[in-house]
């Protein structure tokens, strides 16, 4: 019995360790994107005969994933339908009026494309965009959907996503800022590049080398324009500055999608989702009491994170649930899968029997 419940806790750590690197990797392709910086995870041994595997919730490769063999695939896919492009849209959770803007892009680059064909004038479109809001909103997610969307409509050559942020275009030195940044923009052509907190290039003061990368990252966008899409994004003031703060980025950044930040129920529906995903469920008479513990968390929405507040809610939960199963002498199935409502707060702190009294 004893080495059951040793090989129950294994198992359950096994997922929490799964949970872990997908977090390291920024996520897999759920709701926030994987790291192309991060490589997969690696396998695990699988589990004893009789024992409940455990489902790798986080291991799909995504559009970013790091073995070669995955990145050759993805320069060499076919467009996807759109209409299934525009199911997959509706189907996220919350995002109402980002859902609407995206459609609407869609239809506007629809119509351009036909008037093109029958040879009546077009404007040029810009179609690189501003993401703003806080964390947790769901803008890398849509960054690669939207990588897909263009590559459907046949403006992408690939359509795939290239995820930096200033570390990943400045350099240290004098010369080589231009040249990073240059390798980044030779890698993100055909599909989407994605500059999170795009913010800190401008923000150090005009000796920085983040303006170095700004002009270099401004030419490309002039002369890749037909291959090639940037999506800056971060918090709505900081990222209203940076597109004022220099006139070529005014000039190329004219679209704006605000990510508000999830509802309650938003929140809710995000949590079950990652209990359906992972094999768990969340006992009946525990829902109130995540409402509770998500509106009062929600109140500070940058420090929750949103979704990824969700996402840390849910693993806090798993390994709480896993210490208190490891006190049973048996352990069903049903038990297994099940997160009550003790498993959503942390256990009251050990009265460590010292006098406290003056």
């Amino acid at each position: 019995m004893a080495d059951r419940k040793e090989e129950i806790i294994r198992l359950q750590n096994q997922i929490i360790r799964q949970m872990t690197d997908a977090n390291l990797r920024s996520i897999g392709e759920d709701l926030w994107g994987r790291n192309p910086r991060e490589s997969p995870p690696q396998e695990e041994a699988s589990p004893p005969p009789g024992y409940p595997a455990v489902p790798d919730v986080f291991a799909k490769g995504g559009q970013d994933a790091g073995k070669p063999e995955e990145k050759a695939k993805e320069a060499a896919r076919a467009p996807e339908d759109i209409e299934k492009l525009k199911k997959e849209l509706h189907s996220y959770i919350g995002l109402t009026v980002v859902k609407a803007e995206v459609e609407s892009l869609i239809n506007l680059v629809k119509v351009n494309r036909l008037r093109k064909e029958h040879g009546l004038p077009t404007e040029e479109l810009s179609l690189h965009m501003v993401f703003s809001g806080n964390p947790g909103t769901g803008k890398t997610m849509i960054a690669r959907l939207m990588s897909r969307i263009y590559h459907s409509l046949g403006i992408l050559s690939k359509g795939h996503l290239i995820e930096v942020d200033r570390g990943g275009l400045v350099a240290g030195y004098v010369g080589q800022t231009a040249i990073k940044t240059g390798e980044v923009l030779q890698k993100a052509l055909g599909g989407v590049l994605f500059i999170d907190e795009a913010y800190a290039l401008t923000t150090r003061g005009p000796q920085d080398y983040g303006q170095e990368a700004v002009e270099t990252l401004l030419k490309a966008m002039e002369d890749m324009r037909d291959d090639l899409v940037v999506i800056v994004a971060g918090y709505v003031d900081l990222m209203n500055d940076f597109v004022h703060s220099n006139p070529g980025l005014e000039s190329r950044f004219n679209r704006f999608l605000y990510f508000p930040d999830y509802s309650v129920e938003d929140l809710l529906a995000i949590f079950n989702m990652r209990c359906e995903k992972a094999g768990y469920r969340l006992e009946d008479s525990a829902w109130d009491e995540l409402r509770i513990i998500l509106k009062g968390e929600s109140e500070d929405n940058i420090g929750f994170g949103n979704a990824r507040g969700v996402r840390n809610l849910f693993e806090q939960a798993v390994s709480r649930q896993a210490n208190r199963l490891a006190r049973q002498d048996t352990i069903t199935r049903d038990e297994l899968m099940l997160l009550k409502k003790e498993d959503l707060q942390p256990p009251d702190e050990p009265d460590n029997g010292e006098d406290t009294a003056p």
